[in-house]
């Protein structure tokens, strides 16, 4: 479903890489976590996936697609919530999903029953008629979330999803991105929550400084640092603090 091919990202020639030759390969059906401290690259990576940056070099698939190319296409299927939820504050809600689901040509019946499905679920339903300037940061978390949701795309990119998210919040959508990738799709997240990643991820890329350092299952990980320890905070900060690998 997603494949880097030796992808790499500067902002500043000064400075090295924001994203060091990145390659990575995920498929479809799992739920993969993207873990990584702060400034470690998660989030241009991210960017450079959903053709908001475009890479230096390298070359960024997507179901066989290519990113800047076939940009269109991929943007169709996919879904997307960002690290920072933007809006415009002067719509309601309802207006927000509605105005995402025309240009995505979600037919008026689906749209309906999404949005009533999802606003519940996230306990949103009584606030769809208020302006978005009077929602609190978790309320436009819960907002994106329900707009990436609304037209079932193929794969659903989240960055730092549960950042301002209620525990109930947060334990329904880890409920909603299983049920996702258990139908066919691929979930892609990024976060800082090592129990999230280790309660729901089928696969695991760990990334510091702009370098992938692991990728793979976190039973793998712990067997290949021969700690014999599946705790992933743990796991996480040994591999980012530079011990041996």
């Amino acid at each position: 479903m997603i494949e880097f091919r030796q992808v790499s990202k500067r902002y500043d020639p000064k400075k090295p890489n924001a994203v060091d030759s990145l390659s990575l390969s995920i498929e479809s059906s799992q739920i993969f976590g993207f873990l990584g401290p702060n400034g470690a690259g998660k989030s241009t990576t991210i960017k450079m996936l959903v053709g908001m940056l475009s890479p230096d070099s390298g070359t960024i698939f997507v179901d066989g697609k290519e990113v800047g190319k076939d940009s269109l296409a991929i943007k169709r299927i996919i879904g997307y919530v960002g690290d920072e939820p933007l809006f415009y504050e002067k719509m309601t809600g309802s207006r927000h999903l509605n105005f995402i689901a025309d240009m995505f040509e979600v037919p008026q019946a689906i749209r309906k029953e999404r949005i009533e499905e999802y606003s519940i679920l996230f306990e949103m339903d009584r606030s769809l008629d208020d302006e978005i300037s009077s929602y609190s940061h978790g309320m436009k978390q819960k907002l994106g979330i329900i707009a990436a949701l609304l037209h079932d795309s193929r794969l659903l990119i989240l960055d730092e999803p549960m950042v301002g998210l209620d525990p109930k919040a947060a334990f329904r959508l880890k409920k909603t991105m299983r049920a996702y990738a258990d139908k066919g799709n691929t979930v892609f997240f990024s976060t800082h929550g090592m129990e999230v990643a280790q309660e729901v991820c089928d696969r695991i890329g760990i990334i510091g400084k702009g370098r992938l350092l692991f990728e793979g299952t976190v039973a793998s990980l712990s067997e290949k640092r021969g700690s014999g320890n599946e705790n992933l905070e743990q796991l996480f900060l040994e591999l980012t603090e530079g011990a041996p690998f």
